[in-house]
């Protein structure tokens, strides 16, 4: 990993994922706006530091990428940092990749397929827990329904958030949800749907959430009905409904502004024992109206499996194993590749002409 460029190396999961890039033997180099702070990234992990700001003209910018093969985009709200940062890839060749999970980001670079098509660049954002495995188990239920018209994801113990994530959680408050209905993208209301999930210990109660697979699992297995679900406790959903109401308010800058503050004092991550102890389940369902296939992944706690992920794409990235032009995991690397990873286990609940209790 010599040739690849970390930018936003020095946040709370760009720190997980350099580290984990130098245990494996690579020297990537560190970049960022802060200085200081990039120096001394640079000099704990004992790797070359650039210090570059996105605010900078694209073509200061091209020259900054222009020697590296890849670039791995960490810093956030991404919906600020990817268009400088995928511009000038696309102009100097260098393949992209970032651990958003924001779906106007995915949406936006979506936009990008033709341009990196033609340029011979790999574009390929969400390589943390959003999406890599959502999307893989997205598109392992859609290769055991190929009919499917309809997919349901749900997700259960997250655990806390690290500042970057929070910081764009503030960001996004006030403007509701996103599920896909017939093809295409319709805001609804914040937790406007809920249902009755079994991760793995029972029903649980979940309610939908903007996730990122409303865009990628579309561009992976082209289902045209889409919603994902996180699991909340009723009291939870109840208080996300009821910013519904307040969506003026809560969406207001010197709102949002206060709690970014909260956030920059409050909030870094959680701590290795969490990251080491913490585990997170991902379930999915496809269905087509009369069939219906199920499935559950069970994954380490998300900032662990982030780190394992966005290096692990990144090296076969820069091995030439992905295709040029937008990708999502799976479409780059196939269903399986969030198999690759660490304690990562895939269960297969219900499918179509399979009796798993004879298996």
């Amino acid at each position: 990993m010599d040739s690849l460029l970390i930018y936003g190396s020095y946040g709370y999961t760009g720190r997980l994922i350099a580290r984990e890039a130098v245990s494996r033997g690579g020297s990537p180099v560190v970049a960022g706006r802060d200085h200081r702070r990039v120096l001394e990234h640079g000099h704990e992990l004992g790797v070359e530091s650039r210090t570059f700001d996105l605010e900078e003209p694209t073509s200061a910018i091209e020259r900054r990428v222009e020697a590296f093969d890849a670039v791995l985009n960490c810093a956030g709200p991404f919906e600020e940092t990817c268009e400088p940062l995928v511009e000038a890839c696309l102009e100097t060749g260098t393949d992209y990749l970032d651990i958003t999970g924001e779906f106007r980001v995915f949406e936006r670079l979506l936009t990008d397929d033709r341009r990196a098509r033609d340029a011979g660049v790999t574009v390929l954002p969400g390589v943390g827990f959003d999406v890599v495995p959502s999307d893989c188990l997205a598109a392992f239920l859609s290769a055991q329904l190929p009919s499917a018209t309809d997919l349901a994801l749900g997700l259960a113990g997250v655990g806390s958030l690290s500042r970057g994530t929070a910081r764009t959680v503030v960001r996004n408050l006030g403007t509701g949800g996103v599920v896909r209905r017939n093809g295409r993208l319709y805001r609804v209301p914040t937790a406007h749907d809920t249902r009755e999930i079994d991760f793995g210990r029972g029903p649980t109660t979940a309610a939908t959430i903007p996730w990122g697979d409303v865009v990628t699992a579309h561009h992976s297995t082209s289902i045209e009905n889409i919603a994902v679900y996180a699991a909340a406790p009723p009291i939870a959903i109840r208080a996300m409904r009821a910013t519904n109401a307040l969506e003026s308010i809560v969406g207001s800058r010197p709102v949002k502004g206060a709690l970014e503050r909260l956030v920059e004092i409050g909030i870094d991550g959680p701590d290795e024992d969490e990251r080491e102890s913490d585990e997170a389940v991902v379930w999915g369902e496809v269905t087509d109206g009369d069939r219906t296939a199920t499935a559950r992944l069970r994954t380490p706690n998300p900032y662990a499996l982030t780190a394992d992920t966005a290096v692990t794409a990144a090296e076969r990235v820069l091995e030439n194993e992905a295709p040029a032009g937008y990708q999502t995991p799976s479409t780059a690397f196939g269903a399986d590749f969030v198999l690759e990873c660490a304690d990562v286990e895939r269960e297969l609940v219900s499918a179509p002409g399979i009796d798993l209790e004879a298996e």
